[in-house]
Parts: structure tokens; sequence; C-alpha cells
């Protein structure tokens, strides 16, 4: 199987998650003029993303879950094999208070492994179904854990249903 015809389908996906709903043609996902997952990070002070609701996960645990996730993915696409064999998921889940240089660094890593993925899932590669999905999925998770965020820092919510411009 080979993923020649999905690498612009996917891409465009993924960066309207990560980067917005700015795409001329429209949107998939996000309400057109959502600024996506990483300008609404930026929106939010260390103290904001040390929050959770109800003594769940903080933004930056979020955040760094996702930066972590995505790194796999990036590892895979560049060394190929099972980098999911001895991840470990639970570290990104421990974090709760960040400071300010610990946010800035967690949020630039994001925005760095988000760019390299994006740019990975540009280009067409031959890959079992597994690995397809696995591509999928990680547009699925950015999503989910992008609405989680939302839940917890109301302020990174995108714009409200009627006040954007359809394009």
């Amino acid at each position: 199987m080979t993923s020649v015809d999905l690498p612009a389908a996917l891409a465009r996906v993924f960066s309207e998650l990560s980067h917005g709903a700015h795409h001329p043609r429209g949107s998939f996902v996000l309400n057109s003029g959502d600024a996506g997952l990483l300008a609404s990070l930026d929106t939010l002070t260390a103290h904001d993303a040390s929050q959770s609701i109800a003594g769940g996960a903080t933004v930056a645990a979020h955040a760094l879950h996702l930066r972590y996730g995505l790194g796999l993915m990036n590892r895979w696409a560049t060394e190929g094999g099972n980098p999911f064999a001895d991840a470990t998921w639970d570290a990104a889940w421990r974090t709760s208070i960040v400071d300010d240089a610990t946010w800035r660094e967690i949020r630039s890593g994001l925005r760095e492994e988000c760019d390299r993925w994006s740019a990975a899932l540009k280009a067409p590669r031959e890959v079992q179904q597994v690995e397809l999905c696995g591509m999928i999925g990680s547009i699925a998770h950015l999503a989910y854990h992008l609405g989680a965020i939302r839940q917890i820092a109301t302020s990174t919510r995108g714009p409200r249903e009627g006040t954007f411009h359809q394009t």
C-alpha cells in the first residue's frame, strides 16, 4: 500500500489543527479563523498551563504528551522501526506546575515536532496498514488533546458559531 494519494490531505488536516483554520478553500475540523493548537497555547501563561480541572491533567501535561507522541511519530518517519516499543507515555502526565522557561520549552518543542510531522505527512511513502492507521490516528490524537486543552483552559477555545466568516 502507498500513501501517495493521501499526503496533501493528511498534512492539510493536521496543519489546520496545529496551525489554525486559515486555508483559503475552507476548513474541515475547526471553524474558520480558529487559531489552532499552537497559537492557542501561546496565549497561556505558565500559571494557566499549570491548571487542571478536578485534579485531572494540566494543559502543560497535555502539550508535553502531544510533543512526546509526535516525537515518536517523527522517529518512525525518519528511522523506521517501532519507536513505540519502549515508549514511556506516563512521564508527561506527571507534569503539573511549570515555570515560564519550562512552558516556553514545551511549546517550542511541540511546535518543532508539529512542523516535522507535518512535513513527514506530506512525503509519500510505502506503508503497511498499521502504519497508515498510525498516521491518521496521530491527527485524531491531536484533535482529542486540543479539545481536552480547550475544556481546561476555556480562553483557548476557537470562535463560537456565528462569529466567524465562512469562505
